[in-house]
């Protein structure tokens, strides 16, 4: 499939390497992504940032130079102000991959938009993933999470749980919402890791990505043809065969959907069963009473924040944050798990509290770009863990715990592999 690339929008010119040094100090770039120290926790140097420098100056792999933001309330107010753009055409977007942009500018995912071409493409998903939608999808989340559990226990340990468990589950759920068939699991987190990763050329994500669009292509064509009772169907009669986009279009909304999907819950999933295996007394508190499942999701959400860096934006005019100004045309990231572990919004950050209250994370986001799948990836969170916590008590690590490896080359923080046993 052949996309072209739109001409970029009108953007200010490049901004110098920031704001006037004699009026606004700025100290020296950053190499950015900083990896965390604790899987568990933001990086110990946005503790710092937030403290001394909380509109920092950062160096991207790509050698441009950006702005990163660490207080929640800075993090909040940048994703809810309308000069700032997520258009991924924009000259100084501050891609982390290098080959991020270019691919960005030629498969235009929705969510690197802005209005109203984002808000036409998130109004064709929202009545999927409203609350009353998802909570009518529990029985049969349910029904999937013990089936994938029953093929793991039978097939026994040790394994690989990323694999047998965490991707299963997210995968399966996502692709069944779309009318996708699952019979090839791993493809979707191939895909994933190459698009996903910030080490892959735009040639290489670009075959990734064309190999998902050719699957989902032929989907496309089926269900012109043979509608059915699936999200897949919905959007071709209600938007493709109206005209209301086209198939390229439709072919990158689909895209997008399944790796957003199924790419973060995938890593919680993981990420939340390890934290709950490094401290079996949560986990002890959780078999105790699951009646704390949803405030335990939430608040594993907040603590891991694996899309801390998703947020990625350009200041389409000058905006002030914290006493500084970030010119127009400059990029600018939004650390989620900076905000997430503020102290100022969130008593003793670092501590896992499934009691805590008015837990307001932005785990998700925050404003237009908010993410649209938010309540389906929390019932996929309270269901995986709540019945792996009650089918598996005797669940344990199979190796050394020092060796367990993680993504920190990728879009969204978590794990490469989990081998466990029970």
């Amino acid at each position: 499939m052949t996309t072209p690339v739109p001409p970029p929008p009108t953007a200010a010119p490049a901004a110098p390497a920031g704001p006037d040094a004699a009026a606004d100090p700025v100290a020296p770039p950053r190499d950015f992504p900083i990896r965390r120290g604790c899987p568990f926790a933001a990086p110990a140097q946005y503790g710092v940032m937030r403290a001394d420098d909380p509109v920092a100056r950062v160096t991207l792999p790509t050698r441009r130079e950006a702005w990163a933001v660490t207080r929640y309330d800075d993090v909040r107010e940048l994703l809810s102000d309308p000069r700032v753009s997520a258009d991924i055409r924009r000259p100084n977007f501050p891609a982390l991959g290098e080959g991020e942009q270019e691919a960005g500018a030629r498969f235009r995912p929705f969510i690197r938009t802005d209005a109203p071409e984002h808000t036409k493409y998130r109004r064709m998903l929202l009545p999927v993933f409203t609350v009353r939608r998802v909570r009518a999808m529990r029985p049969a989340v349910q029904e999937r999470v013990d089936e994938i559990l029953d093929g793991m226990l039978a097939a026994g340990g040790p394994v690989d749980f990323v694999s047998a468990y965490a991707n299963a589950v997210s995968t399966s759920v996502i692709c069944e919402l779309l009318g996708v068939p699952r019979k090839n699991l791993e493809f979707f987190r191939d895909v994933t890791r190459v698009s996903g990763s910030r080490r892959s050329t735009a040639e290489q994500v670009s075959e990734a990505l064309g190999g998902l669009f050719a699957l989902l292509a032929e989907l496309v064509a089926e269900r012109r043809a043979d509608p059915r009772d699936d999200l897949i169907s919905k959007l071709v009669t209600d938007h493709l065969a109206t005209g209301n986009v086209t198939t390229d279009q439709l072919l990158s909304t689909l895209g997008i959907t399944i790796n957003a999907g199924r790419e973060t819950t995938t890593s919680m999933i993981a990420l939340s069963t390890l934290l709950l295996l490094d401290r079996p007394e949560l986990m002890e508190e959780l078999r105790r009473d699951t009646a704390l499942m949803p405030s335990a999701v939430d608040e594993l959400l907040r603590v891991l924040s694996v899309a801390d860096s998703i947020p990625l934006r350009v200041a389409a005019e000058d905006i002030e944050l914290s006493g500084r100004t970030v010119p127009a045309g400059d990029g600018v990231i939004a650390l989620l798990a900076g905000a997430n572990h503020d102290p100022e919004r969130f008593d003793d950050p670092e501590r896992v509290d499934f009691h805590r209250t008015d837990n307001h994370h932005v785990a998700f986001g925050y404003g237009v770009h908010q993410c649209i799948g938010q309540q389906l990836a929390r019932l996929e969170l309270e269901v995986a863990l709540e019945t792996l916590i009650r089918r598996v008590p005797t669940l344990r690590l199979a190796g050394d715990r020092d060796q367990v490896a993680f993504k920190h080359d990728s879009a969204t923080f978590g794990l490469e592999e989990l081998m466990v046993t029970w």
